[in-house]
């Protein structure tokens, strides 16, 4: 029996010639990320709760401060504090600063072929590289830290069959709203979904960036593409080579497969408090808005800001409207500067915001109050995710989530 994408990474990094789906294999990482989320509780459990604490490979491990950027508050420093000092101590890469967690391990880490462990649910991301990313609690990031292994137990894969190209005006962002209003958040649980076909060939990294980064919101253990053209393309400009690349093979076994006909996808906003409440955006057009977010580990890369910018060039922040831009990384912010984007935000009225979690993490910057309503590039819409339990949060691609901006209610780009 032939193994997919997914099941061939497990296959590598366990020493065997195969895997088989619901079978538990122990398996060697090969990287360990953490963000300021967590990272304290690992560290404390690391001092504290080992008779003999070590660390498998230090150069294996990235520790990354992205959540609350600066610190904002004598409890949170305490916390990244204490990630500053163990990094330092232990030898290991640390940022600070430079951008969302999963944007600065495409940009610098992750290789097609590897096995990542992030203890943060979103680094499914890395599929858009045909890595195997998957999200672990603190406990076991600190086994796989201290041991260099973890267990497995193999997922089965369901296959997406994209077809056609996405319309002008039209999104992966749209895309991956699309496919979880259809499966639903709980879906494709304990699953991979792979992302394959012509289609997908259309897609650009940022895209499947944005596709796999959202796999999570469908219960799945990740998102995968093949590495090709595009993939490869994307590393030698990054300064590195793929670890392995691999391909399903024909006779895969997938437990299920959809086809998406990107041709057909349309503008889409994720009502709240539930992200597989799904609808077509014009559905959702006229609801007032207090405030507007661009940017994250799913929309926050210089495509996104090239969308929002073209539509907002010439044009005002509505009054009352707060418009929070937050590049995914210092690189993107860097970028956009030199092409004008993030002047033609500031001079629309936006509040342009240093590389970080931002509003999508609901803590340290554009928290929403009492009532109000956000439509948001983030990843997630569940009750209080922005801020005051009463608040909403609509989710919608970077051109929606800007032409709303200037609207100062939900509206489509072709609407401005």
């Amino acid at each position: 029996m032939g193994m997919t994408i997914a099941e061939k990474i497990i296959a590598t990094t366990a020493g065997g010639p195969e895997v088989k789906p619901g079978k538990i294999h122990t398996v060697t990482l090969e990287r360990l990320m953490s963000n300021d989320g967590t990272t304290h509780l690992t560290v404390d459990m690391y001092r504290n709760k080992l008779n003999h604490p070590h660390i498998a490979d230090p150069k294996k491990l990235v520790f990354i401060v992205d959540h609350n950027v600066p610190s904002d508050s004598p409890k949170t420093a305490a916390s990244q504090k204490k990630m500053r000092d163990f990094a330092r101590e232990n030898s290991i890469d640390f940022w600070e600063g430079k951008g969302v967690c999963h944007q600065v391990m495409i940009e610098n880490y992750v290789r097609p072929g590897e096995l990542i462990f992030g203890a943060d649910s979103h680094t499914c991301s890395y599929g858009a590289l045909g890595a195997f990313g998957t999200g672990v609690g603190c406990t076991d990031f600190l086994y796989g830290m201290v041991t260099g292994t973890s267990w497995v137990l193999v997922p089965e894969s369901v296959k997406f069959n994209l077809v056609g190209k996405l319309p002008e005006g039209v999104y992966a962002r749209d895309l991956i709203l699309t496919i979880i209003g259809e499966v639903g958040a709980n879906g494709c649980n304990y699953q991979v979904m792979e992302f394959t076909g012509e289609g997908a060939k259309t897609l650009s990294i940022s895209d499947r960036m944005a596709l796999c980064n959202m796999a999570v919101e469908a219960g799945a253990k990740t998102g995968i593409f093949e590495a090709d053209e595009k993939a490869i393309e994307y590393l030698k400009e990054h300064g590195r080579e793929p670890k392995e690349i691999f391909h399903s093979d024909p006779d895969a076994k997938y437990v299920r497969e959809y086809t998406f006909d990107l041709s057909k996808v349309r503008p889409v906003v994720a009502k709240p408090d539930f992200v597989d409440r799904v609808v077509p955006a014009e559905e959702t057009c006229g609801t007032p808005i207090n405030e507007a977010f661009l940017g994250s580990c799913n929309n926050g890369r210089i495509e996104d800001l090239r969308v929002g910018a073209e539509i907002i060039r010439g044009k005002k922040v509505a009054e009352g409207v707060r418009f929070l831009v937050v590049p995914a990384s210092q690189t993107i912010y860097r970028q956009a500067l030199k092409e004008g984007i993030i002047d033609t935000f500031m001079e629309a009225g936006a509040i342009v915001m240093n590389p970080n979690c931002s509003v999508c993490w609901g803590s340290c910057q554009g928290v929403i109050g009492e009532n109000e309503v956000l439509i948001s590039t983030g990843t997630r819409n569940f009750k209080g995710r922005a801020g005051h339990p009463s608040s909403k949060v609509y989710l919608g691609s970077a051109a929606t989530v800007t032409a709303s901006a200037i609207a100062g209610k939900i509206a489509t780009a072709d609407q401005i």
